[in-house]
């Protein structure tokens, strides 16, 4: 199959983390090798004088492609209003698109065009998938149904790009339902969970764990009490100050927030105003070689986003043993299964703070919790969004199918 798919949202020589787990996803799709990849990742540019400003001057230098990500990846650049232009960014995408897919297509011809968000990317790739006569497949994460499926001018194009799509992705069924919601076709919805690296979220023992993390002086994690971590970006819809505030509730346990965001003086304040600014630590964006072993050396993670399809670092916790605490959002109960895996809660401190106690009081084994992830792998995951590629072309029915 030749496949060209496109994502805003994909690692990049400037930002190598940005999207990883999309990159994970198709590093897996090349190691097949019965898929012929052609990736773009389009780079949004503000005009002059912002691009001349941090960070956009080092992205706009980012060569047209480059194999910095693992495999070889286009990064057209197209102009980018920031603030108050995301509803016409699908537009922009295009017109800066086509004309490197067209000469693609032109020397060694598409099968089919994919995108791997519903918004900006879906839209997009719908006028592409148009102007070159291909079948065109999206994939739904969360926030691209749930925020920009609530702005009216962005749900109308999410809306005709679903109509025109062949097949459809969901990351839980949760989100499928969602979707269904919006007006789009149920019959031409998959369901493809998020996948695992294996290799490297795994259980490491929780004392050998948190002596190592505390030992490091640059994350400040405090060597005593219960350690509760919160991965996430420090935004407010991932809910960090219900962590807090939950905290506080929770005498001589400790929070650990491990991200990074425009939200983290509102956190510090937040922190200082209950009194547990001493409790609360901010280690800062924490890499995915760092971050298995803050995982295991938790106690609890916790993460009570607003909205989620289905958060990777959900699984990721699981895979390192370590229970979670998460809303009854996206497919929050098709990962937490029962009592070993964690809870599932009401979005409020108190309830938060309860479900924290009563893991505390009676944790379950790393083993236990860690085979609630034993289903995920980037290989699986490969090889289900493979077989729907290929499911699309052969006019195969979708279904709902992880």
């Amino acid at each position: 199959m030749r496949i060209l798919s496109i994502a805003t949202l994909f690692p990049n020589p400037v930002k190598p983390s940005f999207g990883i787990f999309v990159g994970n996803q198709m590093r897996a799709i090349v190691a097949r090798g019965d898929v012929d990849l052609t990736m773009v990742s389009p780079i949004g540019i503000p005009p002059w004088p912002l691009s001349h400003r941090s960070p956009y001057d080092k992205l706009a230098r980012i060569a047209h492609s480059s194999e910095a990500a693992g495999i070889a990846v286009h990064y057209p650049k197209f102009t980018l209003i920031p603030k108050i232009g995301g509803d016409s960014n699908p537009g922009r995408i295009a017109r800066a698109v086509l004309p490197l897919v067209r000469r693609l297509h032109a020397e060694r011809p598409f099968d089919l065009v994919d995108a791997q968000f519903f918004f900006p990317d879906g839209p997009a790739a719908a006028i592409v998938a148009r102007e070159l006569g291909l079948p065109l497949t999206i994939k739904s994460r969360g926030a691209d149904i749930h925020y920009w499926g609530g702005r009216p001018a962005a749900l109308q194009q999410i809306q005709e790009a679903a109509r025109q799509a062949a097949g459809m992705l969901a990351v839980s069924k949760a989100l499928r339902r969602d979707m269904v919601a919006l007006g789009m076709p149920e019959a031409r919805i998959g369901i493809h969970y998020t996948g695992l690296d294996r290799e490297r979220f795994r259980p490491a023992e929780r004392k050998a764990a948190r002596a190592r993390v505390s030992a490091m002086p640059d994350l400040g994690i405090r060597p005593d009490g219960a350690l509760i971590v919160s991965p996430g970006s420090l935004i407010p819809r991932k809910g960090q100050a219900l962590a807090i505030e939950a905290l506080a509730r929770l005498s001589g346990a400790h929070l650990a927030l491990a991200g990074a965001g425009e939200d983290e003086k509102r956190l510090r304040a937040l922190a200082t105003s209950l009194g547990v600014a001493d409790r609360v630590q901010f280690l800062g964006f924490v890499g995915h070689n760092l971050l298995p072993l803050v995982l295991s050396a938790a106690d609890v993670l916790v993460l009570p986003s607003a909205s989620e399809g289905l958060a990777n670092v959900w699984v990721e916790g699981l895979a390192c043993g370590t229970p979670i605490v998460v809303p009854d959002i996206g497919g929050a109960r098709e990962v937490v299964k029962d009592d070993s895996a964690g809870r599932v809660v009401l979005r409020r401190p108190a309830a938060i703070a309860d479900a924290v106690r009563a893991i505390l009081a009676d944790p379950p084994s790393q083993e236990a919790v860690c085979a609630h992830a034993a289903r995920f792998s980037w290989t699986a995951n490969a090889r289900n969004l493979a077989r729907f590629w290929s499911d699309v072309l052969s006019g195969n029915p979708i279904g709902p199918r992880a």
